[in-house]
């Protein structure tokens, strides 16, 4: 549930993040810049892969504390 919860988290941070810098972008008059969307994007990419593998993540992680 955890590993699930930490997913999301990173994809819903990385929404965010990529929305305030078009937000910010658009208010200040400056382009839309490919780059930065795509770094900001990365957290998202992370937190799609975890949820893909949570299962299996959940289990190397509590193989690990035991």
């Amino acid at each position: 549930m955890l590993v699930r919860f930490i997913a999301a988290a990173l994809i819903g941070w990385a929404v965010v993040d990529v929305a305030l810098y078009v937000a910010i972008s658009q208010h200040t008059s400056k382009p839309v810049q490919i780059f930065p969307c795509i770094l900001k994007s990365i957290p998202a990419v992370l937190g799609i892969i975890i949820l893909i593998r949570a299962k299996a993540l959940a289990q190397w992680i509590s193989d690990k504390l035991d």
